[in-house]
């Protein structure tokens, strides 16, 4: 039987998750639409903005004390028209009233809680409200009331603060800073990140911390650049102790969005999609370089999770899952001794509870966040007088009880959308597993939701869109999707050799230039000349909890140069350099994945062309020696006539006499190809002695 509601408003008509849970507040809720903006204008009614997404905490808390409530709706719907936005769906018009937020208060954060005028001038800012003032917080209740009582009597005054506010935005929006990027940027990178590094517990600057991954892969290339080991020693620490720290999943697998206290033990319990494909992504990488068998099984466990859990019958990638269940954050993933020891018996279970920080006190509200903060499992074999294998096998048991016994708890909410931008980043991680870890499965399940996405969020005229849900894809694609899924089908091409996903990567590319490009400044803007035009255009290069788009873009504009000879993406790249670099410079460790591609641009490439049979044992050998080492630098190929259709700089380097051979190209000239691996091994190892 359909589920009876007292309240019904216009958001039941919408996919979002996070409009559909606000679908049966009493407050009249509207989609961002014309249709609100019109009633606004007719009714003389200032506009209530609400922005969040479906797995956020304090957004549910709000709904809860206030948007479920008769009184705060009955004020709502009498003096103003409630507009509620998911993030998610429209980062543009998060962006631009995320700076109005910050620019009159100083923070940010979610819910964003905004007042406007029906011209969209906004005059109020904030984040949480309760509904009722309490210590120096004031409560929505109050707000509301003293807002609609000055829209009544200061209408055109708050008019004017508005559209002093919006100008400020605009002028913030298409502030250009130009200027010339350098060695000595990734030099002040490096020392800002140092400078800001917790020896104690890894990561950067004070609680709350956020895994920031492109941080760790930017370590990654300065280490490589200058054999700097103090750099490769930040990576290790910070993905050390988020591996041990209660943001990672011990039982179930997958990191939290971010930790609340520097000790990585207590996250806010939400996963993201996108945090754990640059996790994945950025231990990858960090295996690459020091060989340690952990970092790769840490990035095997989150795509184990994903594959699991976060995976669409159709192969595209959901979103995120909710810190809360049963309305209580974290409910999902703490235990207290005795429901360990029911489960496990007294033996294993307090080995278990000794290994993992299970205590009668508890760790997060009186249960227990599994962690290894204080006990690394040398220690506790020391401890228990076992062998490190037999404790790792002991423990491995115990941990597949407890997450078959904690599926039959009531889970946390799944958004179970997907994200064009999102997929574009997990697709980029699982290839990169596959190159890594040889593991075709990862880069069938990066294929598999490519051709998703591909498939369903592209329209009849070529525009990619942003969001699929239930059968429906919706609106045009921001920079972030159109970066983020060139990225993963790069790292696609590069992993299955199918030139396929490098055209297609090349047709997006195209597009994203087309549609987003700033001709007179230089730089991309956040949506296309062919979306709805908000208050103002911005641009974004500040790499945050997830890397920028201009970031992302201009590395793939140098790697898609590289890759398919196409030295004008390369002027692309340096224009986007030059438009942000007044901005990068002020602070580089702010910029660190737009420094990923200054690192690419400023270090001795290679374009590496494998040719011959790919089921030959010999060009399988040369494949090995080309993925065996950290190579960010380098740019690889294998020859077939399609290859040649969208590279034509490859189309003579072919098989010699039959026999497969590589071809490495370095600084404008090529080496003499070679045909046995151990050549090879040694030309990118030493150099050769020749070129041609």
């Amino acid at each position: 039987m359909p589920v009876e509601h007292k309240y019904t408003n216009k958001l039941a008509r919408e996919k979002s998750p996070y409009l559909l849970q606000h679908a049966h507040n009493p407050v009249d809720w509207y989609p961002w639409s014309d249709e609100a903006f019109n009633k606004a204008q007719s009714e003389n009614k200032p506009i209530f903005l609400s922005i969040g997404y479906s797995c956020c905490h304090w957004c549910h808390v709000m709904e809860r004390e206030s948007f479920e409530d008769p009184e705060v709706a009955d004020l709502l719907n009498r003096y103003y028209v409630a507009i509620k936005v998911d993030r998610e769906e429209r980062p543009d018009i998060d962006h631009i009233y995320m700076s109005v937020c910050q620019g009159l208060t100083g923070q940010g954060g979610w819910p964003l809680t905004i007042v406007m005028t029906p011209e969209q001038k906004p005059f109020f800012a904030g984040t949480y409200f309760p509904k009722h003032s309490r210590l120096n917080m004031p409560g929505l209740m109050d707000i509301l009331t003293q807002l609609a009582e000055k829209w009544a009597k200061q209408q055109g005054e708050l008019s004017r603060v508005g559209e002093q506010i919006l100008e400020a935005v605009q002028r913030q929006a298409m502030a250009v800073r130009p200027g010339e990027l350098s060695q000595s940027t990734l030099d002040e990178a490096y020392s800002q990140l140092e400078q800001n590094f917790d020896a104690t517990y890894g990561g950067f600057g004070r609680a709350p911390k956020f895994p920031t991954p492109h941080n760790l892969a930017f370590l990654l290339r300065y280490y490589k650049q200058h054999d700097r080991p103090q750099a490769l020693q930040l990576v290790e620490k910070t993905l050390d102790s988020m591996a041990a720290g209660g943001i990672y999943d011990h039982i179930g697998f997958g990191f939290a969005r971010y930790s609340t206290d520097r000790r990585w033990l207590v996250p806010h319990f939400e996963k993201m999609l996108y945090d754990n494909a640059l996790l994945g992504w950025v231990l990858l990488e960090t295996y690459e370089v020091t060989k340690n068998e952990r970092y790769a099984r840490l990035a095997e466990e989150i795509f184990t999770y994903v594959q699991r859990d976060m995976t669409s019958p159709e192969g595209g990638f959901f979103s995120a899952e909710d810190a809360d269940s049963e309305g209580q954050e974290g409910k999902f993933y703490v235990w207290t001794p005795a429901e360990v020891k029911d489960l496990l018996g007294d033996e294993l279970g307090d080995l278990y509870c000794a290994c993992y920080d299970i205590t009668e006190t508890g760790n997060f509200e009186g249960k227990n966040i599994p962690n290894l903060i204080h006990a690394a499992i040398s220690e506790c074999a020391e401890r228990f007088g076992l062998s490190p294998a037999v404790l790792q096998d002991k423990l491995a048991r115990a941990r597949e009880k407890l997450w078959q016994e904690r599926e039959k708890r009531i889970h946390p909410h799944k958004d179970d959308k997907i994200l064009t931008a999102w997929n574009g980043l997990m697709i980029a991680a699982l290839a990169k597993g596959a190159q890594v870890l040889g593991r075709p499965s990862y880069s069938d399940a990066a294929e598999r939701a490519a051709r998703f996405i591909l498939d369903k969020l592209v329209r009849e005229d070529g525009r990619l869109l942003a969001r699929y849900r239930e059968g429906h894809a919706a609106y045009p694609a921001y920079v972030d999707d159109y970066a983020f899924l060139i990225w993963g089908l790069i790292e696609l091409y590069e992993a299955t050799f199918d030139v396929y996903f490098l055209r297609q990567a090349l047709q997006l590319n195209d597009a994203l230039l087309r549609c987003f490009w700033d001709e007179s400044e230089g730089g991309l803007f956040i949506y296309g000349s062919d979306s709805e035009q908000l208050a103002a255009r911005p641009k974004e290069a500040y790499d945050g909890a997830a890397p920028a788009g201009n970031s992302v873009a201009v590395l793939n504009f140098l790697r898609l140069s590289r890759l398919c000879g196409k030295p004008e993406l390369e002027d692309y790249a340096h224009r986007l350099f030059r438009a942000f670099a007044g901005s990068v410079n002020n602070y580089p460790a702010g910029h660190t994945y737009m420094l990923l591609a200054l690192w690419f641009a400023l270090t001795p490439g290679k374009e590496i062309v494998l040719a011959g049979d790919r089921k030959d044992e010999t060009t399988g050998r040369m494949l090995a020696v080309v993925r065996d080492e950290f190579r960010p630098e380098t740019v690889v190929l294998w020859y077939d006539a399609e290859l040649a259709k969208v590279a034509p700089s490859v189309s003579e380097q072919k098989p010699l006499g039959g026999r497969a051979a590589a071809y490495v190209c370095e600084n404008f000239a090529c080496h003499t190809p070679v045909t046995q691996p151990e050549h090879l091994q040694e030309l990118l190892s030493h150099g050769p002695h020749s070129q041609a």
